[in-house]
């Protein structure tokens, strides 16, 4: 019989690891300059961002379809096609949202998983060179 393992959302504890999650990345996005290129790609105000990105990252780790069920398929790519992408912007998400796990309190085998499913995600969005 095999096993069924637990989804990514029920390992991170749900809605409130997901929330804190995303509002300790869009905090680090906010007020590091290190991460001036990807906010700058933001609207003035983070609490849309910030729903969206909990509310997709609930569905994409296995929890409640939230964005789903308000937009429809999340077309990732083609959303955010109007954003010039590059290497450099991808490596500030990354990085903003592995030190947004590690402020969540997510054990590091977890962190290491989490990362290695958002990378590839990460560079696929990207949408020019450099």
């Amino acid at each position: 019989m095999n096993a069924v393992l637990p989804s990514f959302y029920e390992q991170l504890g749900g809605e409130a690891v997901i929330r804190r999650l995303v509002d300790r990345f869009y905090d680090h996005m906010d007020s590091d300059p290190a991460y001036a290129g990807i906010r700058a790609l933001h609207p003035p105000q983070l609490t849309g961002s910030r729903d969206k990105t909990f509310w997709f990252l609930c569905g994409w780790s296995g929890g409640p379809n939230y964005y789903i069920e308000r937009f429809g398929h999340p077309r990732l790519r083609a959303r955010h096609l109007p954003f010039p992408i590059g290497v450099s912007e991808r490596d500030q998400w990354l990085s903003c949202m592995a030190r947004a796990l590690v402020d969540s309190g997510i054990p590091e085998p977890l962190q290491r998983q989490l990362l290695g499913s958002l990378s590839g995600t990460a560079d696929w969005m990207r949408n020019r060179e450099g």
